[in-house]
C-alpha cells in the first residue's frame, strides 16, 4: 500500500502557476504594494498594458485565490457604473517536495509554551500538545468517514491514509506493518531528533487514539531519510 495523497496542495499549484506569467506577477505585486483596493485602470497603467488585458490577468489571479474583488459602493465612485476593484486575499501558499509540515510542529510548540507551567516542563507540555493535536486530527477523520467499529486491517488502512494526508508517505512493507517514508518535520528532526521524533510519535499515537483504531500502534523505528515511526497492526480484539 502506497500513500495516494497528493504531495502538493493543488491550490498552491494554481497560485504559483498563475504567477508564472510576467505581467500577471507584476499586477499581483502592484496590488500587494498598494495596500488598498486597485482598479483595472490603475493596474493597467502601472504595468503598461491595456485595461482589457489587465482585467483578464486580474481575474485569473482571483481564480487562483491570490486576489479578491468587489464593486465600489455608490458613494465611493463617480456617477455611473460601479468600478471593480481588486485586493490581495489573506491566503498563503507553500510548495514543498517532499511534503513538510513545519507549521504543525510550530503550532504544537506554541501550545507547549502556553501549557508549560501546568505540566512542569516544556518537553512534557510539548508531548501532551502533540498528542492532543493528533487526537483532534484522528477524531476529525473518524467523524468524516464514520467507519464504525474498526477491525485490524481496516484500522491500519485508515490510519495510514490519514497520515498520508499529512505528508508521511505511508508504504505497506510487510503484512501488518506500514513504513512512513517521509518525515514532514525534516530537517528539524535532524537538529533535535530526540525532541522532534518524540513529538512525532506522540502526534501519531494521538491520531490513532482519535480514530479509535485500537488494533494499530505507533512504534519508534528510526530509519535514515524516513519517518521515525512505523505503524504496526496488533491482535484484532474482535
Amino acid at each position: 500500500m502506497a500513500g495516494t495523497a497528493d504531495p502538493v496542495d493543488p491550490s498552491a499549484l494554481r497560485a504559483f502557476g498563475a504567477l508564472g506569467e510576467d505581467q500577471r506577477r507584476r499586477l499581483y505585486g502592484f496590488a500587494r504594494a498598494a495596500r488598498r483596493p486597485v482598479s483595472r485602470e490603475e493596474a493597467a497603467a502601472e504595468v503598461g498594458i491595456s485595461r482589457k488585458l489587465a482585467a483578464f490577468h486580474l481575474d485569473k489571479l482571483v481564480d487562483a485565490g491570490l486576489l479578491r474583488y468587489r464593486f465600489l459602493a455608490s458613494g465611493e465612485s463617480r456617477v455611473g457604473r460601479r468600478p471593480k476593484v481588486y485586493e490581495p486575499t489573506d491566503a498563503s501558499f507553500e510548495i514543498s517536495i517532499p511534503a513538510r509540515r513545519h507549521e504543525l510542529l510550530a503550532d504544537i510548540l506554541v501550545q507547549a509554551l502556553l501549557d508549560e507551567a501546568h505540566h512542569g516542563s516544556a518537553r512534557t507540555a510539548a508531548v501532551q500538545a502533540a498528542h492532543r493535536r493528533g487526537f483532534r486530527e484522528g477524531a476529525h477523520v473518524r467523524g468524516r468517514l464514520r467507519p464504525g467499529r474498526l477491525g485490524a486491517e481496516r484500522a491500519l488502512t485508515i490510519t495510514a491514509e490519514a497520515l498520508g494526508e499529512h505528508g508521511f508517505e505511508p508504504d505497506r512493507t510487510t503484512q501488518g506493518c506500514v513504513r512512513l517514508r517521509n518525515c514532514p518535520f525534516h530537517p528539524l528532526a535532524q537538529q533535535s531528533p530526540d525532541l522532534v521524533c518524540g513529538l512525532n510519535h506522540a502526534f501519531i499515537d494521538g491520531l490513532i487514539t482519535g480514530l479509535h483504531a485500537k488494533t494499530v500502534e505507533a512504534v519508534l523505528a528510526p530509519t535514515a531519510g524516513e519517518c521515525c515511526v512505523e505503524l504496526h497492526k496488533t491482535a484484532d480484539t474482535t
